[in-house]
């Protein structure tokens, strides 16, 4: 049940971080879009590159920090495989909330993310770039709940 809310706790701050970035148009906020999306937003102004890299590591940093505190010192967990599988499945939720509210609900059936004059560019998530999304969220998660819980069984 701990794990569920945790996981719950990091959709609420992957929600927050998006309506806070959405706020004043979604234009500056380029970081979950496609590159020829993200150039168009640069060239006409919008946003630019170091914007995009700071979203980046604003969006990643919550798996990296929030996770293993989570895992180890709410949840308890000493050992490699505890702490790797909470941290997945704590993960495996955001980004759920992620590919179905965000990707598919959120930025495919509201008008809450188009950015003005990039209409010809969409869909803003090809089916290329979800099943990317998919692999990502899958693979990538399992590789970040890898690294956290090595370097985490070694510190606690």
């Amino acid at each position: 049940m701990l794990i569920l809310i945790e996981g719950i706790v990091l959709c609420f701050i992957l929600l927050l971080f998006c309506v806070i970035g959405i706020a004043n148009g979604p234009e500056k906020f380029t970081v979950f879009y496609e590159k020829d999306v993200q150039d168009k937003a640069i060239k006409l102004g919008y946003t630019t590159q170091k914007q995009t890299i700071i979203s980046i590591i604003v969006l990643y940093l919550p798996c990296f920090v929030l996770v293993p505190l989570m895992v180890c010192y709410i949840n308890g967990a000493k050992e490699f495989n505890e702490i790797f599988i909470q941290s997945l499945l704590i993960m495996y939720i955001m980004g759920l909330f992620d590919r179905f509210f965000v990707d598919w609900y959120w930025v495919e059936h509201t008008k809450a993310w188009d950015i003005p004059n990039t209409e010809d560019l969409k869909p803003y998530i090809p089916k290329k770039m979800k099943i990317v999304k998919w692999l990502g969220t899958i693979v990538g998660f399992a590789i970040i709940a890898l690294i956290i819980a090595l370097v985490m069984s070694k510190l606690v």
